[in-house]
This record gives structure tokens, C-alpha cells and sequence, in this order.
């Protein structure tokens, strides 16, 4: 049986799951690579290692709403992220559905 951290850790994981991907998507209103993406999120408290950044990356370019593009900067090629036009509207439409939703748990909690 799963022990009270075990659970806690458990939800936790769940609600930072789908929150990492609103902040993943608003950071990349401006072009980054993988490492000052990083840095941008942790600025802001929003801390990702880069086994689940990646994938995510990954994932989000698969569906349209990223597109990337390597370059060489600083004599290291640098793969580059940034918001697709798809990615652009659907990030609009999760922070309208975030706000709401955080407004409607602020009444309960």
C-alpha cells in the first residue's frame, strides 16, 4: 500500500505534467534551445530535467505546435525551438482554459 509521500508524489507528478507544457509552449513565444529553455524556466520556479524536455519537445513538434531548426552558434550546432502559427493559437486557447480553471480553484481551495 502507497504510503502518504508516495501518494503526494504521485499527484504532484499529475498536475506538473500538463502545467509543463503551458509553460513550455509560453516560452517559446520566443526562439530557444534546449538548455535556455531550461534556464528561462527554472528563472520563473518552473524546474524540467532534460529527460522530460526533450520529449516533450519532441512530441509538441510532432503535433504542429513547435518547429525547430539547427544552427551553429558559439562553434556548437544548437537545435532551436520556437512556436509554430498552430502552436501560437493553441497556446492562446490553453491560457484562456488555465485561467479559468485557476480561477475557479482559488474559490475552493
Amino acid at each position: 500500500m502507497p504510503n502518504d509521500t508516495d501518494i503526494f508524489e504521485t499527484l504532484r507528478q499529475e498536475l506538473r505534467r500538463g502545467s509543463l507544457i503551458l509553460a513550455v509552449l509560453a516560452q517559446l513565444q520566443e526562439e530557444r534551445y534546449g538548455y535556455t529553455l531550461r534556464r528561462a524556466l527554472s528563472e520563473v520556479g518552473v524546474d524540467i530535467d532534460e529527460g522530460a524536455l526533450y520529449p516533450m519537445l519532441r512530441r509538441l513538434e510532432a503535433q504542429g505546435l513547435l518547429t525547430s531548426e539547427w544552427r551553429e552558434e558559439e562553434k556548437r550546432k544548437k537545435r532551436f525551438y520556437r512556436l509554430s502559427p498552430e502552436g501560437v493559437g493553441v497556446l492562446a486557447r490553453l491560457a484562456v482554459e488555465w485561467r479559468a480553471m485557476n480561477s475557479s480553484l482559488d474559490k475552493l481551495l
